[in-house]
């Protein structure tokens, strides 16, 4: 009764949606439209979109120049040049170009299908296209790589219908064999070339045909004008035609004429690329590598896990993946099909090259892994291939009956297909409410500034293109430092424009990002601890907001000697103050002097308290000693550490008699601080150090 339930209920799904075979693709059209546009502008625009904006907003000659000299070519940016003159620069009118070029590669995704596999296999790639957070997460930023999976859907579109054609065209234009000549034979001839998945082409193919090739180049161009990684789309292209020659070569069907087509084609794409060629290879083979080091099959698990499941998704358990690959191993079978040789071969070509390509020129790091879009794209094709094989079954299980065996089939089609797109959802959910994933907030770094900005504060931008962002949303009126300047390298240079900046300043906020790119050796932030006091340090994303108070250089000897043990080894032989009392308001430069009388195995935090006159904390600075700039692991025996703290008075501090404090805790389990035991063998786990008096 089971499996005659599951066949009625299949048969009756199968037969809607033959009738009504439209509904299916206009929903998922809006689902990917709903959920690439939802909370578009809720997250602020982090540095890359910045960069795009500035991009976008100069001429068309100091664009195409500016874009010579970075890692991408120039045509998204003029796109959005065009198309933020008919949305606006806010955040919402920056991102729906992408969101609206994420919603058409879900469209050519189903046309994609439709082609390669049918109708329904068509909607199911589309479907798991749209739900991806992977594809959305990259379709709500103002960057270029929703335009490249756009373009490569729809080169890959474009090149499986000239294929089709080629292979209708060739086929009508072949001379019958004696044995076709009869009525029966010629009949099923015209049959197999105008089946369901040639009817695009007419009597007239040989002039689509033409038209499909021309703009197959143009996509290709605007491909190679959009993002240096598309090459590798044209490169599966090579690929797949190669195999479809070899397929058509072994089924006697001619194929030279198609050698002719493909070869015209590439050859308008490199004429139409020719005047970015020279700078495209020297940005290509120029570009730093920035590949990390990590073991392949983590690597692979990773990559895995973002075409199938999206970014979002966290660490997918090892089983989850058992129903993709049910549904790639159902797909690869129909290889032998009627839908199969190059069909199947263009996704899973298309996908071993953008993913290998990766790998082999060892760029693999997370931040690289937008470059795979075209590859989810080509997955979610063979999902979808490999539910409708399973759903149209016809063998037999062993000891089951034909009924039984095409029901557990389908049962098992409708598991798997529903698994993958469960998973999307739930990983979508996390990339609009899960804070991990939220983009760097440099619109809440600008508004914490704008809130507290007084005379005497500045602002130090350090590693690359902050200012391009950092400006969109900041309208104070601090003094605003890019550095390092250009691409950074002149440490002499960097180091004595922050010591000047540190002249002519009372408070420094200095906001941290890709410092191993353009500040390897930390020039800003080693001159900000030598000559001020950290008081704050915050993460936005991954961004950090360090704010300093510039009160003179920390001295280098204890105005107060002590001799105050914390755990076993550590030792605080002193400290200084900046200055005896303070207003609220005010910071207070503490400097402590450590020792140690042995190796210390752990890494521990200092905390500076401020304590109001009844005790609550009221101020803090934690971090590690020199301002994390020397981890407890690595000081040697006897060695002596200056640590330096700024602790910032509240504006709201009551007048009163505050004591400062110190306290020590593992980096890894601050709530176990370490003893504390002074010369008069009093023990607790925070030192009273001084009181200073808040007027």
């Amino acid at each position: 009764m089971t499996e005659q339930w599951i066949g009625r209920w299949s048969r009756q799904i199968a037969d809607v949606l033959r009738r009504h075979a439209w509904p299916a693709p206009a929903i998922v059209l809006l689902l990917a439209f709903a959920v690439r546009f939802h909370a578009l502008e809720a997250q602020s625009l982090w540095n890359d979109e910045g960069n795009s904006l500035r991009l976008a907003e100069r001429s068309v000659a100091d664009l195409i120049d500016a874009a010579g000299r970075d890692i991408h070519p120039a045509g998204y940016y003029l796109a959005l040049k065009g198309w933020i003159a008919l949305a606006g620069t806010s955040e919402l009118g920056l991102r729906s170009l992408s969101a609206l070029q994420g919603t058409l590669t879900v469209a050519l995704t189903v046309a994609l299908g439709r082609t390669l596999f049918g109708g329904a296999a068509g909607t199911l790639a589309g479907l798991f296209v749209a739900l991806s957070p992977f594809a959305v997460y990259y379709s709500q930023e103002t960057r270029m790589y929703a335009q490249l999976a756009l373009l490569s859907a729809a080169s890959m579109a474009l090149f499986a219908r000239w294929l089709a054609g080629a292979s209708v065209g060739a086929y009508r234009n072949t001379p019958l064999r004696e044995s076709e000549k009869s009525p029966q034979r010629r009949g099923e001839r015209r049959g197999k070339a105008e089946d369901k998945y040639f009817r695009f082409f007419s009597a007239s193919s040989a002039s689509l045909r033409f038209r499909l090739a021309l703009a197959l180049a143009l996509v290709n161009a605007a491909g190679l004008y959009t993002q240096y990684s598309f090459p590798f789309t044209l490169l599966a292209q090579g690929v797949l035609f190669v195999v479809w020659i070899i397929w058509r070569s072994r089924a006697g069907r001619p194929w030279r004429g198609a050698v002719t087509g493909f070869a015209a084609l590439n050859l308008l794409t490199l004429a139409l690329f020719a005047p970015w060629l020279p700078t495209a290879w020297k940005q290509v083979t120029t570009w730093p590598r920035t590949g990390e080091d990590l073991a392949l099959g983590e690597q692979m698990r990773t990559v895995l896990t973002w075409l199938v499941y999206g970014n979002t998704a966290g660490a997918v358990a090892l089983l989850q993946f058992l129903w993709p690959g049910v549904l790639w191993l159902a797909a690869l079978g129909s290889a032998r099909g009627r839908a199969g040789g190059w069909r199947v071969a263009l996704p899973l070509i298309w996908a071993t090259i953008v993913v290998g390509a990766l790998f082999a020129s060892g760029a693999y790091r997370l931040a690289n892994l937008k470059f795979l879009l075209p590859a989810q794209v080509a997955l979610a094709l063979l999902l979808a291939e490999g539910t409708r094989r399973l759903w149209d079954w016809g063998g037999r299980l062993l000891l089951l009956s034909t009924r039984q065996s095409r029901a557990i089939a389908r049962l098992l089609a409708l598991v798997c297909a529903a698994q993958v797109a469960l998973g999307n959802a739930q990983a979508l959910d996390a990339l609009y409410t899960d804070p991990a994933y939220a983009r760097a907030d440099y619109r809440a770094i600008a508004a914490h500034l704008m809130s507290d900005e007084r005379p005497g504060d500045a602002v130090i931008l350090d590693a690359p293109n902050q200012v391009e962002v950092f400006s969109y949303y900041y309208r104070g009126n601090a003094p605003v430092y890019p550095l390092p300047r250009g691409l950074g390298g002149d440490d002499a240079a960097t180091q004595a424009e922050v010591t000047a900046i540190l002249g002519q300043s009372r408070r420094i906020f200095a906001v941290f990002w890709g410092e191993d790119e353009r500040d390897p050796r930390r020039v800003v932030q080693a001159t900000l601890d030598a000559g001020a006091f950290p008081v704050a340090s915050t993460w936005y994303g991954d961004v950090r907001l360090a704010q300093y108070a510039v009160l003179g250089p920390a001295p280098d000897a204890p105005a107060v000697t002590l001799d105050v043990r914390f755990g076993e080894a550590l030792h605080l032989t002193g400290y200084a103050l900046s200055a005896p009392a303070a207003r609220p308001g005010d910071a207070l430069g503490v400097t402590l002097f450590w020792t140690a009388d042995a190796p210390l195995p752990a890494r521990y935090k200092v905390s500076v308290q401020l304590l109001a006159p009844d005790g609550t904390l009221s101020a803090q600075h934690d971090a590690e000693p020199a301002n994390n700039l020397a981890p407890t692991t690595t000081w040697m025996p006897g060695q002596v550490v200056k640590d330096t703290h700024g602790v910032a008075v509240p504006l709201t501090a009551p007048p009163g008699t505050y004591t400062l404090a110190v306290a020590v805790y593992p980096l890894d389990t601050p709530q176990e601080r370490l003893p504390v035991r002074t010369e008069d063998a009093r023990r607790s786990d925070l030192l009273p150090l001084a009181s200073l008096a808040v007027r």
